[in-house]
């Protein structure tokens, strides 16, 4: 038996920021039983539900010197779907209304937080094999495996896998700063440990030290190697270019049903959903205020509304977009300028957009259920999960080719009869209305070519299953 222990900021159902904590919540399932025990730990943050706080067991605390001072560190434990999760309890660090806020602030918390995420191992008898760490938040922690925690005899042997899910957020401050958190020596901070451009940077420490990094997707792990794409850490990604693997993430396919997804005014599958999709579309039309029209061509974007989803390229053609042929429903909340637009053209347009500017989990889905079309043109994407349960739903991916959406969507090929999407190459806006309306044209005009997509796109797998395997071809090379 092979002990794995993940280690990370967020993980659903307790605390969710993102696709990340789907991750972690959902890829330890899907490990196979048999051959690994993988366990989760995550800080236990105040504003994770109180009815999961209710539920968690004590196990034990100790103290433990940080920053010069003895600190509280408590375990609590609590198994879900047969995961067990460690919850690292200090009110002082983990106490605020949101997992994340002040930037300088988290520095200090979640440098605290590795290293009692370390400290905690002995005191709760589970010694990995493999620590896997996801994002910035653990990035200290492949290092103090080679540096404090190296000598004794429970850490010796441990390895460490860093994930990135996004490369943009590193963690980083200036030396002096990350020193101080991190409680490493000066010999840490040189350009080819923690130090990037005169800054110190907490995911640069976790993969320079990790055993292995790896991304969310085959093409982002590729492109994360080029300036545009790299943050900075271009060079250091071609350097480990042999230690780093791009792995899909996948969705719950549970969760993710239209067969059995009880927010869905018509549940239906891949056999029926030419008679039946159709009465999700009408509902949601009737929902969110829009002309209720079956044979409108009706697309969805569900997203955080920020530059790196390609909202500017929508803006650029918003009034082309909202022609007449076309319906447009938006959920999601980010930056101003972007709640403000659709706001506007939902003002302007009021028969031809719908503007939602809040998150509803159950409005998501309905979304995924009843539109045609799934619009997500981003910038850069290192895995994406909407496209994925647009596939999933037989919601036609309208996508940009970049990280994890050109190595889930394929685009249509209309003389091969092939592919389970549509997509486009440049980060142009009119490349982008060329393409939802070449999308446009094959709903209206060849219903059946474009039903024969949605055929294909409901085939496919992005269940975890598959990156579970790949995940643990990883562990047992490390592990061996």
């Amino acid at each position: 038996m092979k002990n794995i222990l993940f280690v990370a900021s967020e993980s659903v159902p307790f605390i969710k920021t993102g696709g990340l904590a789907d991750v972690v919540g959902s890829l330890p399932k899907c490990c196979d039983k048999e051959n690994y025990d993988v366990r989760v730990m995550i800080p236990k943050y105040l504003c994770i539900k109180e009815k999961w706080r209710n539920e968690m067991t004590y196990i034990s605390h100790f103290y433990m010197d940080y920053l010069g001072e003895s600190r509280y560190v408590g375990i609590l434990q609590y198994v879900y779907d047969g995961i067990t999760f460690y919850f690292i309890d200090n009110e002082a660090y983990f106490g605020g209304a949101k997992p994340y806020g002040d930037w300088f602030y988290d520095l200090e918390k979640f440098s605290f937080f590795c290293n009692a995420a370390l400290s905690a191992l002995p005191v709760i008898g589970f010694k990995p094999d493999l620590i896997h760490c996801h994002d910035w938040q653990t990035g200290l922690i492949p290092v103090y495996l080679k540096d404090r925690f190296h000598d004794g005899e429970f850490f010796r042997d441990i390895k460490s896998v860093m994930t990135i899910h996004n490369l943009k957020f590193q963690g980083v401050w200036d030396v002096k700063t990350i020193q101080r958190f991190s409680m490493l020596p000066d010999s840490y901070f040189t350009p080819d440990k923690l130090e990037a451009y005169k800054d110190g940077n907490m995911l640069k420490g976790g993969i320079v030290y990790a055993d292995a990094v790896t991304t969310v997707s085959q093409t982002y792990a590729e492109e994360i190697k080029l300036p545009f794409y790299g943050e900075g850490l271009d060079g250091l990604m071609r350097a480990r270019a042999n230690d780093l693997r791009g792995i899909v993430n996948g969705i719950d396919y549970v969760d993710f049903n239209p067969e059995t997804d009880a927010y869905l005014a018509a549940p239906y599958n891949a056999k029926n959903f030419r008679k039946e999709k159709v009465k999700n579309k009408k509902a949601l039309q009737e929902q969110v205020g829009l002309p209720v029209d079956e044979k409108k061509f009706l697309v969805g974007i569900v997203s955080r509304l920020t530059d790196q989803k390609g909202l500017d390229l929508i803006q650029g053609v918003m009034d082309e977009l909202c022609a007449e042929d076309m319906q447009l429903i938006v959920l999601g909340t980010g930056d101003e300028k972007y709640e403000n637009m659709f706001r506007h053209y939902d003002w302007k347009y009021h028969d031809r957009v719908s503007a939602q500017i809040y998150y509803s989990d159950e409005l998501s889905h309905k979304i995924y259920g009843g539109c045609d079309a799934f619009l997500m043109p981003s910038l850069f994407e290192p895995c994406g999960l909407s496209q994925l349960m647009a596939l999933r739903y037989g919601t036609v991916p309208i996508v940009r080719e970049t990280g994890g959406l050109k190595d889930t969507v394929q685009a249509y090929n209309e003389y091969e009869g092939t592919g389970t999407g549509f997509s486009f190459i440049n980060y142009n806006a009119h490349e982008m209305l060329n393409t939802i309306n070449y999308a446009k044209s094959v709903y209206y005009g060849k219903k059946r070519e474009w039903n024969k997509i949605i055929d294909r796109a409901m085939a496919q797998d992005f269940s975890w299953n598959t990156s579970a395997g790949k995940y643990q071809e990883l562990y047992d090379w490390l592990i061996g």
